[in-house]
């Protein structure tokens, strides 16, 4: 029976002052003190002593002690009795002796342990007492355990070649008690006893006697203890093979030209993991010297050979002529309508806007300004750098001549015929000469006070130049240009990262009376809390400067950015290099990753690859893709997915599932691929991809289905059930298939605007006035809730809207985004916030 008190017998009192009187120094085993003239059988012997014992966390320990003969039983932790309310007693008498056992409980706990100080171990042992004397326990020591998070040396990453040694070292976290270590393989537990080329040593460093191609994997060192389980960076181990020539082939027989040849092949073994090719040559040529190698030109059929041979050679050479001469005529033809670097100021007026035709209703009539004879331009040129190689500079295009620095003068043309055909050939359908220059990512435009909009097909990336942007009696070649982050240093720093394609309009330097809109897209998830998002743009001298903070913008700013869930328009008088950067704010921060799976159109090898590409979820980026793909001979095998990669500094990780190994064999020899985080994150490397390459078992095999997984470490993740036939599936190849914008790179005037002139001046008029039930510009912002500053005519500030949508919403109809004018800046103090000249809204263009 348990009882937690009782009274302590006279004699056991007067014994146990005598013991504490006479007791030393504390044993760590057994010790017995018997009473002089007793029976020494009579003693306590204990048949259940306390043990060494480890704290986990704040859970309490249990001391256990039981004597026999036993009357009273205590314990003493680091030489202090135990209070006796603390003790849990239980009672019983021995069957077969008939001697009175005791069996006594305690529990410990951190904070005892803790209150110890210094060098000094936590201990407890027991004291039983019989009327024979006494007897101690040996010392049970309490320790509070735990195992730190880092390890005190973690296995590198390493390339070895077939059978060198391998040494991964691993040192454990510090942890009471110490840590026990374990190799993981690919995930898999490494087990010495089943692989006799390999073992672990004491200072627990996995050692592979001889690497094997087998041995190329992804090992882990895992160390645990009671308390925790820990895992070091996983260091991936690339067994390669250097490759060798084979035996070299008989010599072919003696040729025509007195020559034969003999070949070899770098298998012997073929490179494998990485492995250098062969050194050398593959082919071996040498002159015959046998008798039997002798040819003459006398024969009829050597002499016909000959002749047919310099004949093809002559009609070669005639057909090139002719194609560099059409080529030369089409040339100057192109050059001829923008030849006079006058046109840059040629002045225009518009006498009337009417369509001129019923057939043709977008033709504007145009008559010359020629009273204008020179403007004087003063400030810096910044010199253009926008092109892709070879660069195309100012002083190589037609509109601005070397200037000297600082004051420039630019002349306008006389009233010659030049300018009135120049006039003539504006006032067509197109209302512009476009300037090809042979690549993909480059729109050319030549515009005056009309506007018109640039666009660089399936980028997502256009400039809208608004009506009289462009001051009246000038007239620009503007241009706009994606470039390739490889090619273009934009410094990040920390948790910076690039969330926009880079793209310049210029020429930087020129005059604008209203602000250009430049839309690209933009891979963020907008979040304030997360985000911190800047424009950047590039200075003169090649710098980036931030020149405008997200969401703390001033009136006075000469920037302005709308941004959208997949789009950012910047509104500017300034034309030049920008991009969008974002800082994370915290680890919710994400940027969105398209993910697509491509693999080859015809298969006529046994082995067929499968690529997944991580790019941003930009219409720039999946151009890219789809370009390199089609030279590849690629084709989209399954939908493409978003992932959601988050500011964790965890990787990305790749596998591939559910191979039907009687068809197929993946020779992937790690369970997964990674690309590292900062790949991904600082958003500067293009085409980041892995491929899988699998194998068919036969030639006739067409149909594949398999699961590729694509997911970030502790994050979002995405998976694709891959089942068709590899011969003749093409149901995914529409989904890329890269639609036209408009056909055309450049439009000016009215054409370039998809609300007409009329409906847009009706919009205005209805609008500008202020109405007491809400029918104005004020109003369709708040309901919108597209909000920005503006002035309240009181020289304060207000919000109103900015957004490229909002006219979209209000007139109803589909219409592409380029269609709205500058912000305007608010109206100064006192005036009216509700006039035309000061719209607390976009100008609608």
């Amino acid at each position: 029976m348990a009882v937690r008190s009782g009274l302590w017998p006279a004699f056991l009192g007067i014994v146990l002052a005598a013991w504490l009187r006479g007791s030393g120094a504390q044993q760590s085993a057994t010790v017995a003190n018997p009473v002089p003239g007793s029976n020494p059988d009579l003693l306590p012997h204990f048949l259940v002593e306390p043990e060494d014992v480890y704290i986990v966390k704040n859970k309490p320990v249990l001391l256990v002690c039981k004597a026999m003969p036993a009357t009273q039983i205590f314990f003493k932790c680091n030489g202090e009795w135990v209070r006796q309310v603390d003790h849990v007693i239980e009672r019983s008498m021995d069957g077969s002796s008939g001697l009175p056992a005791m069996e006594v409980r305690i529990n410990v706990s951190r904070q005892q342990v803790e209150k110890v100080f210094g060098l000094e171990e936590y201990w407890c042992q027991c004291v039983a007492w019989s009327s024979s004397g006494t007897t101690k326990s040996q010392k049970a020591y309490i320790r509070i355990a735990y195992l730190r998070k880092n390890f005190e040396q973690e296995p590198l990453a390493k390339e070895v070649s077939l059978e060198q040694g391998i040494v991964l070292p691993c040192r454990p976290p510090e942890g009471i008690p110490p840590a026990e270590v374990e190799w993981l393989r690919n995930e898999d537990l490494v087990d010495p006893s089943l692989d006799p080329n390999v073992y672990i040593t004491r200072e627990h460093s996995l050692v592979v006697r001889q690497a094997r191609l087998a041995d190329t994997a992804n090992y882990t060192c895992v160390a645990k203890n009671i308390v925790a389980r820990r895992r070091s960076a996983s260091a991936a181990v690339i067994v390669y093979v250097d490759g060798s020539w084979s035996p070299w082939s008989k010599w072919s027989a003696c040729g025509l030209d007195c020559t034969h040849w003999r070949s070899r092949e770098c298998s012997d073994p073929a490179p494998r993991n990485g492995g250098e090719e062969c050194r050398g040559t593959d082919l071996d040529t040498r002159n015959c010297t046998s008798d039997l190698c002798v040819h003459t030109a006398s024969g009829p059929e050597d002499v016909a050979l000959y002749v047919g041979l310099v004949a093809v050679a002559v009609c070669l050479l005639l057909l090139l002529l002719v194609l560099i001469l059409v080529y030369c005529r089409k040339k100057e033809g192109l050059d001829s309508d923008v030849a006079d670097s006058s046109i840059l100021t040629s002045g225009f007026q518009p006498v009337s806007i009417k369509p001129s035709k019923a057939d043709n209703p977008h033709l504007l009539t145009i008559q010359p300004d020629l009273s204008t004879t020179t403007t004087t331009y003063q400030g810096s040129l910044c010199p253009r750098q926008d092109g892709p190689s070879p660069k195309f500079q100012l002083t190589n295009g037609h509109l601005l001549s070397p200037l000297g620095g600082g004051r420039h003068t630019l002349h306008h043309s006389s009233p010659t015929s030049e300018a009135e055909d120049f006039v003539s050939r504006l006032s067509t359908q197109n209302y512009f000469r476009s300037l090809p220059r042979g690549s993909s990512n480059m729109a050319y435009g030549t515009f005056n006070f009309l506007g018109g909009r640039l666009m660089i097909p399936n980028t997502g990336i256009s400039l809208l130049i608004p009506p009289d942007a462009i001051p009246r009696g000038k007239i620009y070649e503007i241009y706009l240009t994606l470039h390739k982050p490889e090619d273009v240093r934009l410094p990040l720093a920390g948790c910076q990262t690039l969330l926009s394609p880079i793209v310049s309009c210029g020429p930087p330097g020129v005059l604008l009376t209203r602000p250009v809109i430049l839309a690209m897209d933009h891979c963020g998830e907008p979040s304030p809390e997360s985000w911190s998002l800047h424009l950047k743009k590039q200075s003169c001298e090649g710098s980036w400067e931030d020149v405008l903070h997200l969401g703390e913008e001033a009136p006075s700013h000469l920037y302005y950015c709308q941004l959208e869930a997949g789009a950012c328009y910047v509104f500017t008088e300034q034309l030049g290099r920008f991009a969008l950067v974002g800082e994370a704010l915290s680890v919710a921060a994400a940027k969105r990753l398209k993910l697509l799976l491509f693999a080859p159109v015809a298969c006529t090898s046994l082995e067929y690859n499968i690529r997944v590409y991580c790019l941003h979820d930009t219409h720039d980026a999946l151009k890219e893709v789809v370009q390199l793909e089609k030279q590849l001979g690629g084709q989209l095998i399954q939908e493409p997915r978003i992932l959601h990669f988050k500011d964790s500094y965890h990787n990305l990780r790749l596998s591939i599932h559910d191979v039907p190994s009687s068809l197929w064999k993946s020779k992937l020899l790690v369970s997964y691929q990674e690309i590292p985080f900062y790949h991904i994150w600082n958003g500067t490397q293009q085409y980041l991809h892995c491929t899988f390459t699998l194998e068919r078992v036969s030639p006739s095999t067409s149909d594949l289905a398999c699961k590729v997984w694509v997911w970030q470490v502790e994050g979002d993740g995405q998976s694709f059930n891959i089942n068709f036939n590899i011969t003749k599936d093409t149901r995914f190849a529409e989904l890329l298939a890269l639609e036209s914008e408009g056909g055309l790179p450049a439009l000016v005037g009215p054409s370039a605007f998809k609300i007409p002139f009329l409906i847009r001046q009706k919009i205005i008029t209805s609008l500008d006035p202020p109405c007491s039930r809400g029918a104005d510009w004020r109003t369709l912002a708040q309901k919108l809730h597209l909000d920005r500053w503006v002035g309240d005519g009181q020289g304060g500030a207000v919000k109103a809207t900015c957004s490229p949508a909002w006219v979209e919403r209000m007139v109803g109809e589909r219409w592409t985004r380029h269609t709205l004018g500058p912000v305007p800046q608010p109206p100064a103090a006192g005036a009216s916030p509700w006039l035309s000249e000061g719209r607390p809204c976009p100008w609608v263009v």
